[in-house]
This record gives structure tokens, C-alpha cells and sequence, in this order.
């Protein structure tokens, strides 16, 4: 009497251990990034919002200009003003950073995925460079369709600022970059906590609900804490004139930067220490 044994069944990869070089491994996360709906309608989302918000924001205070004071039309930042739009639409670019990685976990993608890439940090570098591509992109196109959109309220009050003018472009494609840290943020918290709702949260909270809290804390070190909290210290790269006392452009954006990416690198050695 003879027995068949079926043979255990194994993950095929169509990228063997030896071949997954970086360039194979980004190219199979950028395939993999946009063949989801959820990529698609974040990104969709948060260009919507982000112009959205700085139309109503551009049209509302241009709508007030004529009862403001010689003193504060000429003090009046209308570039960050069209900016503002960023701080929600920050939030899609952080939700889309979490869902990269917490959501192959929740599902379990993420065995077939180090099966295929059996070095982890590779895998996680190649989504932070296809996200941070994406993100940075989409964040910079709509902070220039803001900035359009916005100066059609203000030239009417002959108040409309241009590309050439001192710290304006700079201002927009700063806004390009909040997208960016902010989405990276959302990554490395996937990366942390390895579960979408927790990520998505916590990455809400810091970006959004946490901040202005901050300004709660007394003294000089909670005034210190508070201008370099995350979106506190960003957003000063969207000024054009400086706020007084505040960190200035781009060291505001270096500190939010690195509060971004020292959760990243946390996430990256507890990938390789922990099980799939």
C-alpha cells in the first residue's frame, strides 16, 4: 500500500533572494503602491484639501483686507496664508505613509514580501524612496495650485505676491516638503507600531491635535518644546515674512525632519529584530 505525500506549499517569488537589488525591490513597491485604490483616492484627497482649504482661507481674509490697518496690510503674509492649506492635507500624505507598511502587516502581505526580499531594510528603503517620490511630487503640485488659485483673491487689493519675489518660491516648495515629512512620519509609525488604526492615529495626533496643546506648557523649556514640535517648527518654512521670536524656515523644517526620521530608524532596527 503505497501513500502520496502533497509537498508543503511555498511562496514563488519572481524575485529570487540573490536578485532582489535595491532597483528590483523599488521597482516592485512602485508597482505595488499603485495598483491600490487607497493610493489613488489619499493622494486625490489630499490635493483636493490642500487647495480646497488655502481657496477658502485666501478667500475669507481677502474678503477682511479693507478693514485692516496700514500697519497690518503691509505686514500681511498672503504666501503663507495660500500655504495653509498644507496643514490638512498633511494628514492624507500621513494616513497614505501608514497604510504603505502597517497595512501589508495587517493583512500579512508582508511574509510573501520578505520571502521574496529576505533583507528587510532594503524592503523598507525601497518604500520610503517610492513614498517620499510620490509624496514629495504630489505635495509640490499642489502647493503650486494653491499659491495660483490664492493669488487671484489678493490681486484685486493689488496684494498678490509673485514666484520672484524674496522667499516666495521658496515658501511654496516648502510646502511640498511638509507633505513629505509628514507623510514620512506616517510611514515610520507603521513601521513602529505595525497596525493601520494605531499608526493613523498616533499620526494624526502628532501632526494635528498635539501642537497647539503644546503651547500650554509653561515656562521657557515648554515655549522651546512647543517651537519645535513637528508642524510648529515646519510651517515656518512656508513664511515669507519671519514670525518674530520663531525658528527660522529651514531650521523649523530640519527639527521636523528629524522627529520624523528618528522613528523611522527606530522602525527599521525593530524590523529586523522582530518577526513578520
Amino acid at each position: 500500500m503505497t501513500t502520496t505525500t502533497t509537498p508543503p506549499l511555498r511562496y514563488n517569488s519572481s524575485l529570487p533572494a540573490a536578485g532582489a537589488t535595491l532597483p528590483r525591490v523599488i521597482r516592485s513597491e512602485w508597482t505595488k503602491l499603485w495598483s491600490l485604490r487607497s493610493t489613488w483616492w489619499t493622494l486625490l484627497i489630499a490635493f483636493v484639501v490642500t487647495i480646497g482649504f488655502a481657496t477658502l482661507l485666501a478667500w475669507g481674509a481677502s474678503s477682511n483686507v479693507d478693514k485692516l490697518s496700514a500697519q497690518d496690510r503691509a505686514t500681511l503674509d498672503v504666501t503663507n496664508i495660500a500655504m495653509a492649506g498644507v496643514a490638512f492635507g498633511q494628514l492624507a500624505f500621513a494616513v497614505l505613509g501608514a497604510l504603505i507598511v502597517a497595512s501589508e502587516y495587517s493583512t500579512g502581505g508582508i511574509k510573501a514580501t520578505l520571502v521574496a526580499v529576505p533583507n528587510r531594510l532594503r524592503v523598507l528603503l525601497a518604500k520610503t524612496l517610492v513614498f517620499s517620490v510620490v509624496a514629495w511630487v504630489v505635495g509640490t503640485v499642489a502647493a503650486f495650485a494653491s499659491f495660483f488659485v490664492a493669488m487671484t483673491f489678493w490681486s484685486s487689493h493689488d496684494l498678490a505676491a509673485s514666484l520672484s519675489d524674496p522667499g516666495v518660491l521658496r515658501a511654496v516648495f516648502g510646502a511640498g516638503l511638509i507633505a513629505l515629512a509628514s507623510g514620512l512620519l506616517g510611514l515610520a509609525l507603521g513601521a513602529l507600531i505595525r497596525h493601520t488604526a494605531g499608526s493613523i492615529t498616533t499620526a494624526v495626533a502628532l501632526l494635528f491635535v498635539v501642537p497647539p496643546l503644546t503651547n500650554l506648557l509653561p515656562r521657557d523649556w515648554g515655549k522651546a518644546i512647543s517651537a519645535r514640535f513637528t508642524t510648529n517648527a515646519g510651517q515656518r518654512i512656508t513664511e515669507v515674512i519671519h514670525t518674530p521670536g520663531a525658528l527660522h524656515p529651514w531650521s523649523g523644517y530640519l527639527w521636523m525632519l528629524a522627529e520624523c526620521l528618528i522613528p523611522l530608524l527606530i522602525g527599521a532596527w525593530l524590523m529586523r529584530r522582530r518577526d513578520a
